[in-house]
């Protein structure tokens, strides 16, 4: 089985990665606060852990894998969304909860497992604050309930930062009822005009923190293997998750693997709305960029450094990919190039995986021209020994291993397909042609047909059946005019 290694934050090092059960490998990734369209940044998390997902897949069996992507849709930026807007929280969430679906679709993102609500689960926060509270870790005030950062030695620890540092660092919410300045909410009060369920502590609603703890224990148990996010996410969202969940349930030990992705920038400069320079994943959709070339853009760069979105990216990228469609020539995908999926299982080395892509489309394009020009040859030694011997195996391995990374699928590549071709008349006047020169013995205009079709990249195969006549990734139809 490949082996896979992952960069842990919380240990700061590539680790092997040793799934607690190799026939449950689970995942849980912080999803989007559904009051907006997801940006730039929301869309770099959800493809990162979109490939991680594909490729745990691959190695353990699409069986054996659990995804959980939550949906935070009870939030004081929804309340104030909703009030700004007179319209029901309800109908906000559901709108753009659809919206988030509906772009990260268009960039090849498979939908989890299981993509829990936040407010399908209050009754299972309720029971977590409450346990929290029977052992000490967390206290009333005021109607509000929250957790005793002293209480857990080990909190710091994701970050490796100091609570000092973290206070320095930090917007830390000042309350009159807290007992420490780093105390976090768990539960807070709620007025007539905001949304609140019932509990031990009067109405209200769960703070941020509680919720994917809440979930990610009733979903995939005490302890499990992955946890992801975007580095902003690591404190004070990650760090208050490990703290509440190893208290709340200190025979587990919550996750084993953190990954985080780095943040996105603009033409080199950090996204932000004071700059001018935020957009959505739906602002370029809309401009008329396929979601798949945001795709590979992301691809490009490794998840762990800062990803620089630049307009010469986008449009090298797209030059690539419809080059690559004309390559694949829709060969059904078939199992991925070994050597890419260990390079790709080497901490989510992606920028490798298209390097491999890259080297079979150079590849498929050469053998293609030899078949045509009737050159005899042989597949190269390395994939050979990969157990591909065919020209038509290596395009499935490459339409698969494109796969692998979410491109070139049929989900989001409709964008670059091929023009469609009618060379019906020219396979009849080739057959004609080759009628007339079996007979006359004379195969001059034959070959001049068959030579002009084949330099506007059609393969021209002729046998006892008949002429068939197929375009290639080169195919020009421009070139065929006059032919007829």
């Amino acid at each position: 089985m490949t082996q896979i290694k992952l960069h842990n934050t919380r240990t700061r090092k590539k680790e092997v990665f040793a799934p607690l059960d190799p026939d449950n490998v689970r995942m849980y990734v912080c999803g989007p606060t559904v009051y907006d369209r997801a940006h730039m940044g929301n869309a770099r998390a959800a493809v990162v852990f979109d490939v991680l997902y594909r490729l745990l897949r691959q190695v353990y069996g699409a069986d054996h894998v659990t995804y959980v992507r939550n949906f935070t849709d009870v939030d004081d930026k929804i309340n104030a969304k909703a009030a700004e807007t007179g319209r029901p929280i309800s109908e906000i969430t559901a709108e753009t909860t659809q919206w988030y679906l509906d772009d990260m679709g268009a960039l090849g993102v498979m939908e989890p497992d299981e993509m829990p609500r936040a407010t399908a689960y209050i009754g299972q926060m309720i029971d977590m604050i409450a346990g929290l509270i029977e052992s000490g870790h967390a206290y009333e005030a005021e109607g509000h309930v929250l957790f005793s950062v002293k209480s857990y030695s080990d909190y710091g620890k994701l970050s490796g930062r100091s609570v000092d540092d973290m206070i320095a660092g930090a917007r830390v919410e000042v309350a009159p009822y807290k007992r420490d300045a780093m105390d976090f909410v768990l539960w807070k009060p709620s007025t007539p005009d905001l949304p609140g369920w019932g509990s031990p502590w009067g109405r209200g609603r769960p703070g941020w923190h509680i919720e994917c703890s809440a979930m990610s224990y009733e979903l995939l148990g005490e302890t499990f293997d992955i946890h992801g996010g975007g580095n902003d996410l690591m404190f004070p969202h990650h760090e208050n998750e490990i703290a509440q969940s190893c208290c709340a349930h200190p025979e587990g030990g919550f996750a084993r693997f953190w990954l985080h992705n780095e943040m996105l920038q603009v033409e080199g400069k950090k996204m932000s709305k004071s700059l001018g320079n935020f957009f959505t994943v739906r602002d370029l959709l809309d401009q008329g960029i396929p979601g798949e070339v945001i795709r590979f853009v992301m691809l490009s760069t490794h998840y762990r450094k800062p990803m620089d979105w630049k307009a010469e990216k986008v449009e090298e990228a797209e030059k690539t990919l419809r080059k690559w469609h004309k390559v694949a020539l829709g060969a059904p995908p078939g199992k991925p190039l070994p050597l890419m999926v260990e390079d790709l299982s080497d901490d989510l080395n992606t920028s490798k995986g298209l390097y491999w892509l890259a080297h079979m489309a150079d590849d498929l394009r050469q053998y293609r021209r030899w078949c045509q020009q009737g050159v005899k040859f042989e597949l190269s030694g390395d994939y050979l020994q990969q157990g591909i011997d065919s020209v038509e195996k290596l395009a499935e391995t490459f339409s698969g291993s494109a796969n692998l990374l979410g491109i070139l699928t049929e989900e989001i590549g409709e964008w670059a397909a091929l023009p469609a071709a009618d060379l019906s008349g020219l396979s009849k006047k080739l057959s004609e042609t080759r009628r007339k020169a079996m007979q006359t013995k004379d195969f001059t205009e034959l070959d001049r047909l068959k030579a002009a079709l084949v330099g506007a990249g059609v393969e021209v195969r002729m046998s006892k059946e008949g002429v068939e006549l197929i375009p290639t990734p080169d195919f020009d139809p421009a070139k065929l005019e006059g032919l007829e």
